[in-house]
């Protein structure tokens, strides 16, 4: 089929006379030839090594439906030096248009995409993950495999894991659309793997080709959905002998400047010329499989602002991810279920150390770092920070897992000492256990308390389920990682099932779920009292033909008064005989919602994609603990004009207004715009606006009195008025960053604030600032 259509377009059928390893015909142990060569990497196969190399064909269909033989046809060519391993891609396209811009790093998953999953361990469990458009654009990251699934709204859908792409690394690829297609020549650097020591390497392998026109995912390797791990259904790539990689250090020097300004005590305008910082990292390859690495008063300025949250459950902590090289650098060795390390915590470090690798089937990461005076409670002492995290391979593809972290600030501490464990059986079963305990001195007081889960999964190809209880005890805490909420026990039931279209009908797959959520204040469930929430969910998730997503559902629910939330509360209410007493405030025990969602995610279009989301009902009304009405609606859309502009607009709204008199209570705006305008491939411009607009009407008891909400301060109570906070925040940023680690980062920022939102008419500046950093990769 492919020679009569390269010959009506006009190509050339490229030659590879290498061995064929077909993945549908079950060839999956795949032994590259071995060439003293190196090439120039330049996006076209015409060196004649390419004609010696493996050839992996064969590819099936995993996403919307698996075990069908795909529709595009992919050819991968293997073969290695003994410094590098190249990969070369020729991907047919007979049904579509190709999809492809010229990128920033890591942005790349709006284009069709070839994704290389190489194994180093061969454990099944873990995988450096490389991926490349069409014009050899890249992405890069780690898979560590955990049994994550996709939640939230619209239910639990079985999908395999995303890796993180937070880690970037050395390697070169170039790429061209040709009249078949597109073909693409990886080269990965053994310096930039971490693999086991030995004279023979056998390395676990998939390769992953997403195409846009259709939405389909398909395998090199095939895999079925209905399996509790991917990277368990991968091929292998054999024979790997004598790979040099050589002496891996690399030196990263770093210079930053930032200008800080604001309005002084008497309204004039300032600026804050802070000293230069010069600084740096070091990073060394201990051994194959180990890596040191060490930073001396970094950078770690953000190049981005965090995107505006509007927080849907203010008894949740908002989550920002981490953005800082030095930590991103290996930090998948730092997972954990409930997230106990959490590098965020660490504010402005004045040094680092990190080891990170694994030996002896045992994954091994450990860091240390001492902050700055901002990262202390009391502003004059510097905390030091330990996290030590170890990983050890049980059987084929189960783990056991310890962690302990260690933060200490003048003569508080927090200490958290961990085991977890996850076990697969049964092919499409797993099971997974975390059980911690938390040391915590503040103000010379001591507490200790437990955390502890237990979750079981099944991920079938048409039944599966999650179940799942997490407790965290009142006075946990993690004071190097991410918890929530505290204080409650949480218990999950989630059943589900999926169906399948036929090949090329519109409906592709359909997943319909029902969640059971309960929640009990922690002290409640070990006595065995009374639950708090309870919520039944009824979720539908359809896949149709060319890539639509559409989701729906109904919430039935019921929240239980929390008294903590409201310790700071109290009513005025009118005296028998005039005046006006302060009362506690007492709510409602319980609250009933019923609301319903929708939402639709649009196919990767050449030149668009976007997403909507609605949610409306009656909820809960947190400000004042009475019944409300609901609207949380969010939306994006992403623009791609060129294959060198991009444009991203993204829209939150929360609406919340009482049923008992239709009055509004509060409201939320964030509107945010990002332009990106790729000079080249290593360059680009990029500008961020960003509105958040927060109303908040003054509070009532509207649930019984009716009377005034006062807020309990140290000089007594304050009644609660009107709220309106209107900001715009801007930043301009250019960024010159040819590899990971070299870069020439120059920006602006500047927030300003209004009276009333959206006018544009009174804006006033509150902040402004410059930085610069340069940054220059040594790899010796």
């Amino acid at each position: 089929m492919i020679l009569p259509l390269l010959l009506a377009l006009g190509g050339a059928v490229p030659d590879s006379s290498g061995v064929v390893y077909d993945g549908r015909s079950g060839g999956l142990s795949v032994r590259p030839p071995r060439q003293e060569a190196e090439i120039t990497v330049d996006g076209v196969l015409d060196e004649p090594v390419w004609s010696q190399a493996a050839v992996l064909r064969g590819f099936s269909q995993f996403s919307p439906n698996d075990g069908v033989p795909a529709q595009d046809s992919t050819e991968v060519l293997i073969w290695y030096s003994p410094s590098a391993i190249y990969f070369g891609i020729r991907a047919y396209e007979a049904h579509g248009e190709v999809h492809a811009t010229l990128a920033n790093r890591d942005k790349i998953f709006a284009d069709d995409n070839v994704q290389i999953l190489l194994g180093t361990f061969n454990d099944g469990r873990q995988a450096t993950f490389f991926a490349v458009n069409p014009l050899g654009v890249q992405a890069d990251g780690a898979l560590v495999e955990s049994g994550s699934q996709q939640t939230g709204f619209t239910g639990g859908v079985a999908a395999r894991e995303s890796p993180d792409l937070s880690p970037d690394y050395v390697f070169q690829s170039r790429g061209r659309v040709t009249p078949y297609g597109y073909e693409v020549e990886v080269r990965i650097p053994f310096k930039s793997l971490h693999y086991k020591r030995g004279r023979e390497h056998t390395w676990s392998l998939n390769l992953v080709r997403q195409v846009k026109h259709s939405g389909f995912e398909d395998t090199w390797a095939p895999a079925k959905r209905a399996s509790a791990s991917f990277l368990g259904q991968s091929g292998a790539l054999t024979g790997l002998e004598d790979l040099r990689r050589g002496l891996v250090v690399d030196l990263n020097p770093e210079f930053t400047s930032k200008v800080n300004g604001g309005p002084d005590s008497t309204g004039n305008w300032n600026y804050d010329f802070a000293r230069p910082g010069i600084g740096g990292n070091a990073r060394w390859g201990v051994s194959d499989n180990l890596t040191l690495n060490a930073s001396v008063n970094p950078d770690f300025s953000q190049v981005e602002s965090d995107v505006g949250q509007i927080a849907f459950d203010p008894r949740q902590a908002l989550f920002f991810s981490e953005k800082r090289p030095f930590f991103l650098d290996g930090i998948e060795n730092f997972t954990t279920p409930n997230q106990l390390i959490y590098t965020r915590r660490i504010v402005q470090p004045l040094a680092a150390v990190k080891l990170t690798g694994k030996s002896f089937g045992t994954n091994l990461a450990f860091l240390s770092a001492v902050d700055g005076h901002a990262g202390s409670s009391s502003g004059v002492d510097h905390p030091v920070t330990n996290v030590l995290r170890a990983q050890r391979d049980i059987g084929k593809q189960s783990r056991i897992g310890f962690a302990y972290t260690d933060r200490i600030d003048g003569r508080d501490y927090n200490r958290v000492a961990d085991l977890d464990g996850r076990i697969l059986f049964g092919g499409v079963y797993s099971a997974e256990y975390q059980l911690a305990g938390s040391v915590t001195r503040q103000n010379g007081v001591t507490t200790t308390a437990p955390l502890w889960q237990a979750r079981f999964d099944r991920n079938g190809h048409a039944f599966g389920f999650r179940n799942s209880l997490n407790a965290i005890a009142d006075d946990f805490r993690a004071g190097s990682g991410f918890i929530g909420r505290t204080g409650v026990v949480q218990a999950l039931v989630n059943p589900s099932y999926t169906i399948y279209g036929k090949p090329g009908g519109w409906l592709q797959r359909f997943t319909g779920d029902i969640a059971l959520y309960g929640t009990w204040q922690y002290q409640n469930f070990i006595h065995g009292r009374n639950i708090q929430d309870q919520k039944i969910h009824f979720n539908a998730n359809a896949t149709v033909r060319g890539g639509w997503a559409l989701s729906g559902g109904l919430f039935i629910e019921s929240f239980g008064y929390d008294s903590g939330l409201f310790a700071n509360y109290a009513i005025e209410v009118p005296k028998t005989g005039g005046g006006l007493d302060t009362l506690p405030f007492t709510g409602v025990p319980t609250i009933p919602n019923f609301e319903g969602f929708l939402q639709v995610v649009t196919p990767q279009f050449k030149k668009l994609d976007g997403f909507a989301f609605a949610l409306y009902g009656h909820d809960e009304n947190f400000f004042e603990w009475s019944s409300s009405w609901l609207l949380f609606a969010q939306g994006g859309l992403n623009l791609r004009p060129t294959n060198k502009l991009r444009m991203e607009f993204s829209y939150f709204w929360q609406k919340v207004w009482r049923r008992s008199d239709g009055s509004l209570v509060n409201e939320g705006r964030i509107p945010r715009l990002k332009i990106e305008y790729q000079l080249a491939r290593s360059v680009f411009i990029r500008l961020v606006g960003q509105y958040e607009a927060q109303h908040t009407d003054s509070l009532r008891d509207d649930s019984r009195t009716h009377g005034p909400i006062l807020f309990r301060t140290g000089q007594g109570y304050l009644r609660s008025a009107v709220d309106n906070r209107n900001v715009f925040r801007g930043d301009v940023l250019f960024s010159y960053q040819p590899t990971p680690g070299t870069v020439l980062f120059a920006g602006y920022g500047s927030t300003l604030d209004e009276p009333r939102a959206f006018k544009f008419q009174n804006l006033t500046r509150a902040t402004d600032g410059f930085f610069l950093k340069l940054s220059y990769l040594y790899r010796l």
